[in-house]
């Protein structure tokens, strides 16, 4: 599980494709003495776990399925990543709740600055635009937003200028592609009206 909070960003140092995935490798600028093999990380939104540590990054395993429902397919080496360690029992819960698992790719249509925040619209895809909803939450390449407005299958999400300073969404352009990972909440209760039988009276 992860906050949606961005604390570091990695670049892709390597990549080797294979008929079974890719093997990326990440180099980053913390401390990795406490990150063991196995470790899962936020990449982008992404879950993905460490399975070689070096000294200034590590290795990764990425299924063809995961780079197909991503954006991790336009990766190339010198991405820069927004990167997120693994929630642990105690840490601050600053944004919400992120499994790390991408729902699909959401559509940049739009961007206006506003004062020294920015402003994004982006389009999301069927079936995904039904479970984001206005003052809702959602996490584009990783990061933890508010959803500002919704208009059919649209949605627009503020940028502080902190977030838009240390992630990898300033870098983003108008028709580019982002993780996008709707509210887990939000899921369960759209599935639960659409199974919850409906009461009558008996009359």
């Amino acid at each position: 599980m992860f906050t949606g909070i961005i604390t570091s960003q990695g670049t892709v140092a390597a990549l080797e494709r294979s008929p079974g995935g890719v093997r990326l490798t990440i180099k980053v600028g913390f401390d990795l003495s406490d990150v063991a093999l196995g470790a899962s990380i936020s990449h982008a939104g992404c879950c993905l776990t460490v399975v070689a540590i070096s000294e200034d990054g590590y290795d990764l395993d990425v299924s063809n399925e995961t780079v197909n429902v991503t954006n991790l397919s336009g990766w190339q080496v010198g991405t820069q990543v927004n990167l997120e360690r693994a929630l642990k029992i105690g840490d601050e819960l600053g944004g919400h709740i992120v499994s790390g698992h991408v729902d699909g790719l959401a559509e940049l249509i739009g961007v206006v600055q506003d004062g020294d925040s920015y402003r994004l619209t982006l389009r999301a895809p069927a079936p995904l635009h039904r479970f984001i909803a206005p003052k809702g939450s959602v996490a584009l390449d990783g990061v933890s937003l508010t959803v500002n407005e919704v208009e059919g299958d649209t949605f627009g999400v503020n940028i502080i200028p902190h977030t838009w300073n240390y992630t990898t969404l300033s870098q983003t352009r108008i028709g580019d592609k982002v993780n996008l990972e709707v509210d887990r909440l939000a899921r369960y209760a759209a599935r639960w009206f659409e199974t919850e039988p409906i009461a009558t009276s008996g009359k």
